[in-house]
């Protein structure tokens, strides 16, 4: 009998360590430093970057063990990530992994028995307030991504500035609402994104993702891009329903709300701007990758 938690331990574990070893190691870290980082031994760290530990193949050529590792490494190498949210990131991955995944598909083959029964072979709680916001923090890291490697995404940045924002499943305020500090801006042509997401400080485009989320329309990321009508015509054309609301407002619930009766289905708001207002189109979505791919399918 082997239980799924040993799997994680004895292959997943061992795997990603000598990834993040050699990758950070390709980086030019010296072997203390990557010791540090991973909190391991310098020697462990030269098993590691020297394939001297038995990696599996399957969790190696994985696309999302992949891409997590080289987001990881990336993070550590220009500290704009701590360990301690490395830790959480790829224990994220190894809970989406367990449900129904890759760890769970690896027991049932050592464990035929367990085929068919549908367990969720997790061994940590998914419903920590911690690992609720990093989830958040991680998906919009993702979205953020899309963003920034979108050739010409520049050109929908308004003048004012973008942000991407994602809010926690059960939000009530600006707090629960993860951002840019600082905003998206058009650098010589180049969307840049200044700092890590943070909680709390996306005040514009996260009232108007909570007005919308008060109104019933089940989104949890927005982003603000400039307004045109062929953009908006664009995004109808892709089958987005659209909605359009009052830019001199005095309650943003209110006008969301009244523009989400006309078109409940709507998941693009936007205005066409007033006095000293500029005009933006607002695209809502599940969360800030597919709504970073609906803009990137603009350009």
């Amino acid at each position: 009998m082997r239980f799924a938690e040993e799997i994680v331990v004895e292959e997943f574990l061992p795997t990603v360590r000598s990834m993040l070893a050699e990758e950070l190691r390709s980086r030019g870290l010296t072997q203390s430093e990557v010791a540090d980082l991973l909190g391991i031994s310098q020697s462990a760290v030269s098993k590691y970057a020297n394939g001297e530990v038995e990696r599996n193949d399957r969790f190696l050529e994985d696309e999302r063990v992949r891409n997590l590792v080289a987001r990881i490494s990336e993070g550590l190498a220009e500290e704009t990530m701590s360990p301690v949210e490395a830790l959480i990131e790829i224990e994220i991955l190894v809970r989406q992994l367990e449900d129904r995944d890759l760890i769970a598909e690896i027991h049932e083959l050592e464990m035929p028995e367990l085929s068919g029964h549908g367990g969720d072979f997790n061994v940590h709680d998914p419903d920590s307030e911690l690992r609720v916001t990093e989830r958040v923090r991680s998906s919009l890291r993702r979205g953020l991504t899309i963003v920034e490697s979108a050739s010409g995404f520049a050109s929908l940045i308004p003048a004012v500035g973008s942000n991407l924002c994602e809010c926690t499943p059960d939000a009530d305020g600006i707090d629960d609402v993860a951002g840019v500090p600082g905003r998206i801006f058009d650098v010589k042509g180049q969307a840049t994104i200044p700092s890590e997401p943070e909680f709390g400080v996306s005040e514009h485009v996260a009232s108007l993702l909570l007005a919308a989320r008060r109104s019933g329309l089940d989104a949890r990321a927005a982003l603000n891009i400039r307004y045109d009508p062929d953009i908006v015509a664009a995004l109808e054309e892709a089958g987005h329903g659209t909605a359009e609301f009052d830019a001199e407002y005095d309650d943003l619930d209110a006008v969301v709300g009244a523009a989400l009766r006309e078109n409940p289905d709507a998941t693009v708001l936007y205005h066409t701007g007033g006095y000293g207002v500029e005009p933006i189109v607002y695209i809502l979505g599940e969360d800030a990758e597919a709504v970073a791919e609906i803009a990137r399918g603009l350009l």
